[in-house]
């Protein structure tokens, strides 16, 4: 028996009914979807708007005054064309070269010998069970130090004529050294304030680090037979390399930044043995009136900075990815 037109057109209307409220709901997923969007964006949109202003703006005020000569009369500056001329002389600057070698080397061996004695004392510090709350305490109290108490300590300590340091070592027959004033021990004596002042930063990460390891791997290599030096070797130096390797882009960042230590001990002398990069911008830029050339300094250094940044993270990937 063939149904009737009626009952056809019924039948297409039950079976058509559920496609409506489904396109209603996709409508509605799509306009929830779009109203979170919306919320998120003005809800972080004071925070980008204030990330431009302090942070975009000014470095594109620095990378287009680079390109300028800026000269000072009456209080107003005046700007004149100079192309790639500032980037030129940055090659001929000899304060700029010797600034570049000393941050190098001021960054490697601080960064290394930060990061060494951080990492033995960590190493101590989770061995110790009676008075391991007062071991901590004396080993980050160099870092609460203000940098410019850091300065006045060590340059009292280690003065030519009534220093501490030359008084010590004159007891047990050695000359008197002239620390802060020779220029074959002057990096190095920056060098080693900036060790006993940011060791304890790179204490507290590799003991968070160390405290975070799970147990469970030393006690299969103590069942295994793994001594001291084999389960340091084979099993905490694997496992904490990710937290090594972002404890020395931090502190190599800011090695390469390096400023008050050498301002307040040196001066970036004698000569040029202590002058690094941001002492020579200070110098070119403040000292010297050279807004355009220090523009343009300012901008290699971020440029070099970025570089040591994009390895760092280049590396850990790397890293993360071989663990």
């Amino acid at each position: 028996m063939k149904p009737t037109a009626s009952a056809t057109a019924h039948i297409a209307a039950v079976v058509a009914e559920p496609s409506a409220p489904a396109s209603q709901s996709s409508a509605s997923d799509f306009q929830r979807g779009l109203d979170e969007r919306l919320w998120r964006w003005l809800t972080l949109s004071p925070a980008l708007l204030l990330l431009l202003a302090l942070s975009v703006l000014p470095l594109a005020n620095l990378f287009a005054t680079s390109f300028f000569t800026v000269s000072w009369s009456g209080g107003h500056s005046s700007f004149s064309a100079a192309g790639l001329n500032n980037y030129r002389a940055l090659a001929g600057d000899t304060l700029f070269r010797a600034g570049i070698l000393n941050t190098i080397l001021f960054a490697l061996f601080a960064v290394g010998g930060q990061m060494l004695c951080g990492f033995v004392l960590a190493l101590l510090c989770t061995g110790v069970t009676r008075g391991r709350l007062l071991y901590r305490t004396i080993f980050i109290l160099p870092i609460l130090v203000p940098g410019i108490v850091v300065g006045a300590i060590w340059k009292l300590l280690l003065n030519f004529d009534f220093g501490l340091v030359n008084q010590a070592i004159a007891l047990v027959g050695i000359d008197p050294l002239n620390w802060l004033g020779s220029a074959n021990t002057a990096l190095a004596s920056v060098i080693f304030v900036d060790i006993w002042h940011w060791t304890p930063f790179c204490f507290l990460l590799f003991l968070a680090g160390l405290q975070s390891l799970p147990q469970d791997v030393y006690e299969a290599a103590k069942i295994d037979g793994a001594s001291g030096w084999q389960e340091l070797t084979y099993v905490t130096l694997p496992m904490m390399l990710p937290t090594i390797m972002v404890t020395f882009a931090f502190r190599l960042v800011l090695a390469f930044k390096v400023f008050d230590e050498v301002y307040l001990l040196t001066g970036g002398g004698p000569g040029t043995s202590t002058q690094v990069m941001s002492f020579t911008l200070y110098q070119r830029f403040f000292r010297e009136d050279q807004t355009g050339y220090g523009s343009a300094m300012s901008v290699a250094i971020i440029f070099m900075t970025c570089i040591l940044l994009s390895a760092a993270f280049a590396a850990r990937g790397r890293t993360g990815a071989t663990k």
